[in-house]
């Protein structure tokens, strides 16, 4: 017989699944894959960041990583947290280095569906923390 709560732990695993392949595609498709095809927006993007377009190949790599990682269960915890942190980074960019701090909103949203990964993957990431005395 279930009960309520198991149903409802249930359904929550299954949205949380969800909620990581659909940000996972995200990431693999509509960020990283337009940096490395050298998409001109991304191009001109990297341009105007003054780091040199490597920045662009490292971020697509990263983001690359960190969609895949979502969509493994192992890794999608950790997977988020790195992803929450190029968020940051990204935040910092559209705001400061590019001048454009209402651009910050959609770096913002990702944020916080990453942290909402995180939270709920959170004993994935506990496993891969090093314990006491190790």
């Amino acid at each position: 017989m279930t009960t309520v709560a198991q149903t409802r732990s249930s359904a929550a695993h299954r949205a949380l699944w969800v909620l990581q392949i659909l940000l996972g595609v995200f990431f693999v498709v509509a960020s990283a894959a337009p940096k490395f095809w050298g998409d001109p927006y991304a191009v001109q993007i990297f341009t105007e960041i003054g780091a040199g377009q490597w920045l662009r190949y490292f971020v697509g790599a990263v983001e690359l990583a960190g969609g895949i990682g979502l969509m493994v269960p192992r890794l999608a915890g950790p997977a988020a947290v790195g992803l929450m942190a190029l968020m940051i980074g990204a935040a910092y960019t559209q705001a400061v280095v590019l001048g454009e701090p209402v651009m910050v909103t959609t770096p913002a949203i990702i944020f916080v569906l990453a942290a909402v990964i995180a939270w709920g993957r959170r004993a994935s990431i506990a496993d891969r923390l090093p314990t006491r005395g190790h």
